[in-house]
């Protein structure tokens, strides 16, 4: 490629990202690039946009560009304007971070920590992704620290304590896995399932951190509200313990709901898929449920495949992942590490795979689509990059990027990776519960 057409490149993705919204970047190695802004990406739905990737490498060939130490926690990271942000946990201290790290240096640019205590099964530090929009970084701690802190300082704007202001744990309304919703901003409202009595969703000042509106009485659990489109309008689409709504962001106004309760207990963590008119959920006990939203403003049911139990499953029992949407086809892991292939239309099984993750209880890959291909990261720290289809599952490359010291679930005394990656600025970014690493995924 010559020199003036590496010029009109570079202005061509900065045209581009400028009409996307999101500023063209240079990444850690020297490219122009994009962000990963949110929980799942910039739209929140597990799409990866770049281009010129690397796709042949090994655990031997594939290098870390920096890593630092970090403490304990779920936490995805996520990416924007140069800088890295992930949460953790000192539970010697009993104190939560939110920590803001150089994307091309690994520096500490600052870090925000507060005391809390934790009153939850599963102490291992915070669940939720931060949440970048206009400058400011938005967190959400474990018990319920909300937290809107200016990137470029690191000052904090505003914290409310949404346990106490709510009395979530006072009336026994505290999930016992803790607060998992990452934050999401829709125009000026910050956006927040909570589960609390009379409150189960509230939408605060973005700015302020003050009350805008609150809805539904339904108990919380652990997944982060979508914004999709019904018959022309903005839908804040929440799988909360009791049931799935369609709420109005502006006035928190539920435009329908479908009954949605669990059989044992509130377990859902995976994101609700949204495709079109359609939306996916699967849970650990209680299977996979297809909805259709209406052009009447209301939701319907497609189909339901739920087996007798954790063993004997039908259609996807996903726990920590969320699955991905191809085509006419949804991929994901079932109960004890199954990689199925359903049918979008039916929920009928096509195929199954057990070798991209050990098979035992509570399995993990993180699905991530970019172009024709998928990257995967599963719990035992490797990443994956290939293509998933109605006639099987491929992969190109695997290698081993990052330990599975995550130690605090029952029966998985090995030690596991659950949280989910970050994909920007031709890189991937990854943590567990001793560091973040950031490796080079550019084509060379």
């Amino acid at each position: 490629m010559s020199r003036l057409e590496k010029i009109r490149s570079a202005l061509l993705v900065f045209v581009c990202a400028l009409m996307l919204g999101s500023p063209a970047l240079e990444s850690p190695n020297g490219l122009m690039a994009d962000d990963w802004t949110q929980w799942r990406g910039n739209n929140r739905d597990g799409v990866w946009r770049e281009t010129g990737l690397n796709k042949d490498f090994s655990s031997e060939s594939l290098k870390s560009l920096w890593r630092q130490k970090i403490g304990t926690g779920y936490s995805s990271p996520t990416v924007a304007g140069g800088k890295v942000f992930v949460m953790d946990y000192d539970e010697a201290q009993s104190k939560e971070s939110v920590r803001c790290f150089d994307s091309k240096t690994g520096e500490t640019v600052w870090t925000h920590e507060y005391s809390t205590e934790y009153r939850i099964s599963y102490a291992a530090g915070p669940r939720s992704a931060v949440t970048i929009d206009g400058g400011k970084a938005y967190a959400m701690g474990a018990m319920g620290q909300a937290t809107c802190i200016e990137i470029e300082s690191g000052k904090v704007i505003w914290a409310e304590d949404l346990n106490r202001n709510y009395k979530i744990s006072e009336s026994k309304r505290m999930p016992i896995w803790g607060m998992a919703c990452s934050p999401l901003i829709v125009g000026d409202r910050l956006i927040l399932q909570i589960g609390a009595k009379e409150a189960g969703v509230v939408a605060l000042d973005k700015n302020t951190g003050n009350e805008i509106w609150r809805s539904l009485e339904d108990r919380g659990q652990y997944t982060s509200p979508v914004l999709a489109k019904q018959n022309g309008k903005d839908v804040v689409v929440c799988w909360t313990g009791d049931s799935v709504a369609g709420l109005n962001p502006e006035s928190g106004e539920q435009y329908w709901g479908f009954d949605l309760k669990p059989t044992r207990m509130p377990i859902g963590v995976a994101t609700p898929v949204i495709n079109g008119n359609k939306i996916f959920l699967t849970s650990f006990y209680d299977g996979s449920t297809m909805l259709e939203m209406t052009d009447e403003m209301s939701v319907k049911l497609v189909w339901r495949g739920v087996g007798p139990n954790e063993k004997k499953t039908e259609a996807i029992h996903s726990i920590i992942s969320t699955p991905i949407w191809i085509g006419e086809h949804i991929y994901g892991v079932d109960s004890y590490g199954e990689l199925r292939c359903l049918s979008a239309e039916t929920g009928e099984r096509v195929w199954e795979d057990t070798s991209l993750v050990p098979i035992k209880r509570w399995a993990t890959i993180h699905f991530v689509q970019n172009g024709d291909d998928v990257w995967m990261l599963n719990e035992v720290g490797e990443l994956m990059v290939g293509k998933l289809g109605p006639m099987g599952a491929t992969v190109k490359s695997r290698a081993k990027i990052i330990e599975p010291n995550q130690m605090r679930q029952r029966n998985r005394k090995d030690g596991v990776l659950w949280s989910h990656p970050a994909f920007a600025n031709k890189c991937v970014f990854v943590r567990n519960d001793s560091e973040i690493v950031c490796y080079d995924l550019s084509k060379k």
